[in-house]
């Protein structure tokens, strides 16, 4: 596999915050981009995140490394006026721009579109928001949690009938939204390399969630007919359902028409095929809680290695149900680069998750653990054209602080 990575010589300045636009950036660093992280002076918030229920508690800040990782640091007070011919000189080095920052306060800021594009025509301006650039609640400020999934229509499906929505895994809706926001760059990139041409580029947590929820939000725009929230023990479909094997151990179950014969035969039940309550599909559809009550018996009777060995025997698609220490552990993760090594973090942080996708050929980035803050502070700047004693003055002001100022805050 080649080294000469994909994205060599791009070069990303990553304003944002958080989750959902630094993750794009990280997408873009693993193919060999070289992205700046610009923080306030007092750092991302997300470098805390490893303290703040209900993400899981940890010495380390994995998240920060998760989501900054290959990039160089430097920090940088945008609420200073004298910050804008850093900020201009960073704008016409980049190619891309990251910008999270509610437009509210992006627009004090100076942060918008045609702010910084008339530095560079041809950057490319990736904006990322809650809600969208639009609309009543376009200056509401959006998590994953609220944009993503609550109001997306995502929360409302995902829970058994009976149950209240619950809380979904942390930063799910950021990532697959990083990897949609990494798309609208990529697109305007070659868009680019047409044209000669820059863009700005936008996407929201709200439109990543109604994407994600689509199948069901176009059933909607179709007046379609929506079963009720899912019932384990009542489900609209037996065959597609959630299980229990004997060992404690849930999967899930997809069995088509064409394979329930053979289902039947090989978990001891051939008397399924021929009993009358599920003779047809009228009989099916009024017995479902019957029929799921037999299977939870059955499979309620071997260990789930039972079942992996006959389900993958049959070619059924099956899923058994894992936690995260258990799917650290699977042999797949590894063998297919999902896991890598992580260099420089120290600790337990020895590895990290790669960009879910691989490109035939080209070996990614190294991962390495993410900037210190304000580490790369006088390396940028030098590149920048700023001359030692401007570095100087730019430190005392406090405009771009010198690392030694955050000492408690360094990963």
């Amino acid at each position: 596999m080649t080294n000469d990575n994909i994205f060599s010589g791009l070069k990303v300045v990553d304003l944002a915050s958080f989750v959902a636009a630094p993750g794009a950036a990280v997408i873009l660093s693993d193919f060999g981009a070289d992205v700046i992280k610009v923080e306030p002076p007092t750092g991302d918030t997300w470098r805390l995140g490893n303290r703040i229920p209900p993400q899981p508690q940890a010495k380390e800040p994995y998240q920060f490394h998760l989501n900054n990782r290959n990039k160089r640091g430097m920090t940088l007070d945008l609420k200073s006026p004298s910050a804008q011919p850093v900020l201009e000189r960073l704008v016409k080095w980049a190619d891309v721009l990251i910008v999270n920052t509610p437009h509210p306060a992006r627009k004090k800021l100076k942060l918008e579109y045609e702010d910084v594009a008339k530095w560079n025509p041809r950057l490319i301006y990736a904006d990322l928001t809650g809600f969208g650039d639009k609309g009543p609640d376009a200056d509401l400020p959006g998590f994953d949690i609220t944009s993503y999934w609550a109001r997306s229509g995502l929360l409302a499906l995902t829970r058994d009938a009976g149950a209240p929505p619950t809380w979904p895994v942390g930063g799910s809706g950021d990532n697959a939204t990083a990897v949609g926001l990494y798309a609208a760059i990529v697109t305007a990139l070659y868009r680019r390399e047409r044209t000669g041409a820059g863009s700005y580029v936008t996407t929201s947590l709200l439109a990543e969630g109604i994407w994600s929820a689509s199948v069901s939000i176009q059933a909607a725009l179709t007046g379609a007919k929506f079963y009720g929230l899912h019932d384990r023990k009542n489900p609209a479909n037996a065959a597609l359902n959630v299980y229990r094997a004997g060992d404690g151990t849930w999967f899930v179950l997809l069995v088509g028409a064409d394979k329930f014969e053979a289902v039947a035969k090989a978990i001891g039940r051939a008397d399924l095929l021929t009993d009358p309550r599920f003779a047809d599909a009228a009989a099916l559809a009024t017995n479902r809680p019957q029929l799921t009550a037999i299977l939870d018996e059955v499979f309620g009777s071997q260990p789930m290695e039972h079942w992996y060995d006959v389900f993958s025997g049959l070619h059924i698609t099956f899923g058994a149900v894992r936690d995260p220490q258990q799917v650290i552990a699977d042999p797949q993760v590894r063998a297919n680069d999902i896991v890598v090594p992580l260099e420089g973090a120290g600790g337990n942080l020895t590895s990290t998750i790669s960009s879910p996708f691989q490109i035939h050929g080209v070996a990614k980035t190294p991962a390495r653990r993410g900037p210190e803050l304000g580490e790369h502070n006088a390396q940028i700047l030098t590149e920048l054209g700023f001359s030692a004693s401007a570095i100087d003055d730019l430190r005392a002001s406090g405009v771009v602080p010198s690392p030694a100022h955050h000492a408690t805050a360094k990963v």
